[in-house]
């Protein structure tokens, strides 16, 4: 049998060298009188521990865990794109596909918007053949046609205010003086592409939809009872350049922008974001709710300055019971809510109510109106610039990446045994569920 001994001075990190050669020379007086097994080694060391090489991981140009995106490239560079992780193998995909939704985002389709010519036409570099996924990444590119760095030649001397051209330098003590490099607008391509391929894994999967519009400009607001979220469509939203589903006050936010815009200023909105046929159980307790991926994502979009879902702000004025969404039985035997003033989302998981967020996006910060700026030597300068605007393709795409890298966690966790049948459904769409067709066409 072997010996227990048990020493006076233990081993310890914050022994002394001296003190632990020490404890190890008592220790090898003892060793002679041990009996040990043959099977038992026992190997002491003296050096001290290899230390772990400490890696700082580069982070803010990534999002998602199981359906992954990288963009990359700036505002007047070479161009833009992404890269797109976790993409599942033998789905159909085509540049068509992704070029629909770049259509939609391009910033040079009305007055209303940035006059920069590009046509963001798209090229897959990879993780497609044949036109099919191949489960490897997907390669985005998209070339910037019209540069116009010379049009920010007095960003060499002057830090555009509410811009990020200070706080750049700040952090990194460089940076991209061009259209603002990294903090243009110009990068949501890479989101927008990448929220094409979402959106259509998501529609073949479960038949979600994941539509967004304008809801208000300035102080003009949409009346909430003028938009059925049962029935809305893509093409309602499309039908104007304000992307307003209600062509009467679609006209009033056109009029009240081409005022502002003729004064050389520029004001903000909101924009709704609504999901219809979300599976159930997206979303994890208690640091991953879907809530607050989703506001993560949609706070991730230049200009933006607020998020809510459901009954948002406006649900502090509510008392618990007036709050509360009562349960129901509906006629396909599916437990409902007659309200939502959840959102489609509660204890941080879906609830298969539409889920339906709003996102505050700030007065344009680029305008034709004189400014006086601080120039890096910390003197007054004026500078002149120009308006644009751009957003819901935007929001569409980060819901619809968020979406599906919750719907590939939630498979991944869920779906590896059987479903509990008295209070589970299962991800994909039930067969009573209705597509619309329209929206269907476009992806």
């Amino acid at each position: 049998m072997a010996s227990l001994l048990l020493l006076s001075k233990p081993f310890s990190r914050t022994s002394s060298s001296k003190e632990g050669f020490s404890c190890l020379e008592s220790l090898s007086s003892y060793l002679p009188n041990l009996s040990l097994s043959p099977s038992l080694r026992v190997k002491f060391s003296t050096m001290p521990p290899t230390p772990k090489k400490l890696q700082v991981r580069a982070a803010g140009s990534s999002f998602g865990t199981h359906f992954r995106v990288t963009t990359y490239g700036e505002s007047h560079g070479g161009g833009v794109g992404c890269v797109i992780d976790g993409v599942p193998p033998r789905r159909p995909l085509s540049e068509a596909n992704l070029q629909v939704e770049l259509n939609r985002r391009r910033p040079d389709q009305s007055q209303v918007t940035f006059p920069r010519k590009e046509t963001d036409t798209c090229k897959i570099l990879s993780g497609v053949y044949e036109g099919m996924t191949t489960g490897t990444p997907i390669h985005v590119f998209v070339p910037n046609i019209d540069p116009r760095g010379h049009d920010y030649s007095e960003m060499l001397v002057a830090y555009r205010p509410s811009h990020a051209d200070a706080t750049y330098d700040m952090k990194y003590g460089i940076r991209s003086v061009q259209g603002g490099g990294r903090s243009s607008a110009r990068e949501t391509i890479g989101r927008v592409a990448a929220g094409a391929v979402a959106k259509k894994i998501l529609r073949d999967f479960s038949g979600t939809e994941v539509l967004a519009y304008v809801s208000q400009v300035h102080n003009l607001v949409l009346p909430v009872e003028l938009v059925d979220h049962d029935t809305l469509r893509l093409d309602q939203i499309e039908s104007n350049i304000a992307r307003c589903p209600d062509p009467e006050y679609a006209q009033k936010m056109i009029a009240a922008i081409d005022t502002v815009r003729e004064r050389g200023d520029s004001i903000g909105g909101v924009v709704t974001c609504i999901v219809r046929n979300c599976p159930r159980g997206l979303g994890s307790p208690v640091f991953d709710k879907l809530e607050a991926e989703l506001a993560k994502a949609l706070m991730s979009i230049p200009s933006t300055k607020g998020f809510e879902i459901g009954s948002g702000f406006a649900g502090t004025l509510l008392t618990g019971s007036e709050h509360n969404d009562e349960f129901f039985i509906d006629e396909h035997n599916r437990i409902r809510t007659r309200t939502n003033r959840s959102g489609g989302i509660q204890g941080g998981v879906s609830n298969g109510e539409i889920i339906h967020m709003r996102v505050a996006i700030k007065p344009t910060a680029t305008i034709a109106s004189i400014h006086t700026d601080v120039n890096q030597k910390k003197f007054n300068i004026v500078t002149y610039s120009y308006s644009r605007m751009l957003a819901v393709p935007v929001v569409e795409a980060m819901v619809a990446i968020v979406l599906l890298d919750q719907l590939m966690a939630q498979y991944a966790q869920g779906n590896l045994f059987s479903l509990n049948q008295d209070l589970q459904e299962p991800l994909k769409l039930p067969k009573f569920v209705e597509i619309d067709e329209t929206a269907a066409l476009s992806l």
